[in-house]
């Protein structure tokens, strides 16, 4: 009998041994766990698995628009004969708002790794146009980025989402802060290439003598050329996201049909318009993109270059992107919902209402490096704004528009580059002053109709969405 007994705890040992083998095996190979390397036994993918994607995506896009930032900024300064540079850039952000509206179907059909790739050929492109700004090079090259600057930026928006969504759920964090630390980081980053790509530009243009001025530029866009290249290879690294933010496999051409896909592109544009939350979102957006092309067109153009050159250019946009890196880092960082949106887009308001008044009131400091400081100053209080507004509206975006991610995206792209297109068409139209007072009016407008919304939404918003 006891010898019974020991055979059958043995038979018992046994079988418990392979179950145990078995369910660790069926750990390990746990669905879309297969590029998480197995370190110390660890079966769960690590948060380093999403966080690696955004540091890659993140220096990706500071490689490519460094190169494209800079030039855009010296358009209306060294494309000058029949305002082509600024005539391009018109043209670039009007092919831009077309292409947004068809452009969260065709980051569905692509996927939003694909997309992000295609998108960079438009910037490559557009900055080789500037080592021969004709009318014949330039206008073609601007077409073509606005479809794929369209699709970039829905797929960079949607593939950040869902890789912060990602990160909140396997790592039972907060939502709202994983969306708002992963803008953070992006958009920090990001803005770094306004400050490096305009030191590039300041140590290559420092001679403001017209002699070899062509010279110097050609150079200027070699070197673009190579820095935007090696962005375009990094993002080759980014890991495919087989699902979209809604929870679905992401289409393929051969899966989609072509009325299918207009009618729910149809559907996901009336409905984002007629979303009472998207329309108090639309005058802070419209107010973005008005302030962008007034930093890249209006104030290098007649406060930074009649006061400190050419030149000045590349150092004042310089301190304009450092201080717009370090608000991003900061506000995503403490991004954590509605009420901390709030606060922080108080803040890059009373920034921008700071330059504009004193835009408006005409004061300047004339005196040699005080002069110099000063305007360093107003394009450092531009960055704050910038890097408020970017961050903090795309990580309400994500946090309010779980249902149709692509869709909100395109709205956020669609108005903003519709703005930035009147601004370079009408602008030249207008006097500096007149359109100092059309931005300070539209920020208090913008402002008033967005505290709208926190309160509308705060009030009949779940703890989910805001805190």
């Amino acid at each position: 009998m006891t010898s019974d007994e020991s055979k059958f705890g043995n038979i018992y040992s046994h079988q418990t041994r392979v179950r145990e083998t078995q369910f660790q095996s069926m750990a390990l190979a746990l669905p879309g766990e297969e590029e998480t390397p197995l370190v110390g036994g660890d079966t769960l993918q690590s948060p380093k698995s999403h966080t690696r994607d955004i540091h890659v995506l993140s220096l990706a896009f500071l490689l490519v628009f460094l190169s494209f930032g800079a030039a855009q900024n010296l358009q209306s300064t060294l494309n000058t004969e029949g305002d082509l540079g600024t005539t391009s850039l018109g043209i670039l952000y009007l092919s831009f708002t077309f292409f947004s509206v068809v452009a969260s179907l065709v980051v569905r059909v692509l996927g939003s790794k694909n997309a992000l790739l295609v998108g960079t050929t438009g910037y490559v492109l557009y900055v080789a146009a500037n080592l021969n700004p004709t009318w014949y090079t330039l206008v073609p090259a601007s077409v073509y980025l606005g479809f794929c600057a369209s699709i970039i930026w829905v797929g960079e928006g949607t593939y950040l989402t869902c890789a912060a969504r990602s990160h909140a759920t396997d790592n039972n964090l907060h939502e709202g802060t994983a969306i708002g630390g992963f803008n953070g980081e992006f958009w920090a980053v990001y803005a770094l290439h306004q400050f490096i790509g305009n030191l590039i530009t300041f140590f290559v243009l420092s001679d403001d003598e017209q002699e070899g001025m062509s010279k110097r530029s050609t150079l200027l866009f070699v070197v673009f050329l190579f820095i935007m290249t090696f962005g375009a290879i990094l993002m080759c690294f980014l890991r495919k996201r087989g699902v979209n933010s809604k929870g679905q496999h992401e289409l393929s051409g051969a899966d989609v049909g072509a009325c299918a896909s207009l009618k729910s592109l149809s559907k996901s544009l009336v409905n984002a318009l007629s979303d009472v939350k998207m329309l108090l979102i639309i005058p802070l957006i419209a107010y973005s993109g008005l302030q962008q092309a007034f930093v890249w067109a209006e104030f290098t153009k007649y406060v930074v270059t009649p006061a400190i050159g050419i030149s000045g250019v590349g150092s004042s946009m310089a301190a304009y992107g450092a201080f717009d890196g370090i608000c991003s880092l900061l506000a995503g960082r403490l991004t954590s919902g509605l009420t901390s949106i709030t606060s922080i887009v108080s803040v890059g308001v009373f920034a921008h209402a700071i330059v504009l008044i004193l835009l408006l009131l005409d004061f300047s400091i004339t005196s040699g490096w005080l002069g110099t400081l000063y305007i360093l100053f107003l394009a450092g209080l531009l960055g704050i704004g910038d890097g408020v507004f970017m961050t903090q509206l795309n990580a309400l975006i994500g946090i309010l528009f779980k249902h149709d991610t692509e869709g909100a995206f395109a709205q956020l792209k669609i108005w903003q580059c519709a703005i930035i297109a009147m601004v370079f068409f009408f602008a030249p139209l207008m006097s500096f002053n007149a359109v100092v007072v059309i931005m300070l009016v539209f920020l208090c407008f913008s402002f008033i109709i967005f505290l709208w919304l926190a309160l509308k939404v705060g009030r009949s918003s779940s703890p989910s969405t805001s805190q």
